[in-house]
């Protein structure tokens, strides 16, 4: 049953539900979020691999901007990740004083069963649906991220998909 009460709901009844739907979108991210538990990798780790990931050859200091966290806490973390073999140190293409950071095959495959396990979530969660409402919530979406992308251009800002990837562990 829909929690409109009218036929056009107005934009409270949809941020309403737009924001009851983030937080449902929470619930199943945080289950993806155990298949890297299992893996011994902590949220902030699995964060650090989503932005290398996005940002491959990144190095340490913009890692520490992206993940909004001191250089010295993100080289600690850069420390471990590597000693899980998770990801990996190389020098800098342009500047022999820094490192980038890349994925390891691990990480690569770590981040797939991530995103296959919130996948699961998502597609059990949507298979519940009937079709026209998934065609429905998808056009919702499209226009939703697209009203978005033209609000961050209106204020300078990045993208959703380059911006978000610190949240969305």
């Amino acid at each position: 049953m829909s929690r409109f009460t009218s036929r056009s709901p107005s934009r409270e009844q949809a941020s309403a539900a737009a924001l009851a739907a983030a937080e449902l979108l929470e619930v199943l991210w945080g289950r993806g979020q155990e298949a890297a538990r299992s893996a011994g990798v902590s949220p902030s780790q699995l964060r650090a691999l989503l932005v290398i990931e996005k940002r491959e050859g990144t190095n340490l200091r913009t890692l520490a901007e992206a993940l909004a966290s001191r250089p010295p806490a993100v080289s600690r973390l850069c420390d471990r990740l590597e000693a899980m073999g998770l990801a990996e140190r190389g020098p800098s293409a342009t500047s022999r004083r820094e490192v980038e950071l890349r994925l390891s095959l691990r990480g690569k495959v770590l981040l797939e069963e991530y995103r296959a396990a919130r996948s699961r979530e998502v597609t059990a969660t949507l298979e519940q649906m009937e079709p026209a409402d998934v065609a429905n919530l998808a056009a919702g979406l499209e226009a939703f991220h697209a009203a978005f992308a033209r609000h961050a251009a209106d204020e300078g800002g990045a993208s959703v998909r380059d911006d978000s990837v610190a949240d969305s562990a």
